[in-house]
């Protein structure tokens, strides 16, 4: 079960934020660190293309996660990436239009903080937001959650299939008997090298 990321928040999360002409705007410079690994809506993902938030989730997710503690975009992003198991990650075209709404609500406001990022904190309206959509943002929460529990599970089955690929070769060479030595010392050094590359990583 993998999720294909998109423009979340049809209405009030994504395009609806972006177009709003005004607000106090968090976009400048919200692209560093990025690349362009996440484009568009977020990072696709493996598999179909359903929609990892629905609509207005993706807002009530943020609240969540600011509701935790404050924190600025770029943590919110890595906070959602590390629930679905670097799955999926939202892209700052998505987070930071939607922190604009939230601020312009009043659900948020900025505090003080040192360098350039603003950190944003939870206000009473966005208390009060967040404990009339409880059902909403557990549900939103715990898929986000089950996204990363697939995902790992998923990678630790690559893994064991890639050691009983590895280990199946390995018998099958070393069965034969006419393999010289030479060859076997070849084996043992990509063996070595393998595992050293590996250390590394």
């Amino acid at each position: 079960m993998f999720f294909y990321a998109k423009m979340e928040g049809r209405g009030c999360d994504g395009r609806h934020a972006m177009h709003r002409g005004g607000g106090r705007g968090f976009g400048h410079g919200f692209g560093h660190g990025f690349g362009g690994r996440r484009g568009g809506g977020g990072r696709g993902e493996r598999g179909g293309r359903q929609r990892m938030f629905d609509s207005g989730e993706l807002r009530l997710v943020l609240l969540k996660l600011i509701a935790d503690e404050p924190r600025h975009g770029y943590d919110l992003i890595r906070q959602i990436e590390e629930l679905t198991g670097g799955a999926y990650a939202p892209s700052p075209g998505v987070i930071y239009p939607t922190l604009t709404l939230l601020d312009d609500m009043g659900q948020i406001e900025a505090q003080q903080s040192e360098g350039a990022k603003k950190l944003f904190a939870i206000t009473d309206a966005g208390r009060a937001e967040l404990d009339a959509n409880t059902e909403v943002v557990e549900a939103a929460i715990a898929r986000l959650t089950a996204v990363g529990e697939e995902t790992q599970r998923t990678d630790s089955a690559s893994v064991r299939r890639a050691m009983g690929n590895l280990r199946q070769v390995l018998m099958d060479r070393l069965r034969d008997r006419d393999l010289e030595k030479a060859t076997l010392h070849n084996i043992v050094a990509l063996i070595d090298e393998a595992a050293q590359k590996i250390e590394r990583l």
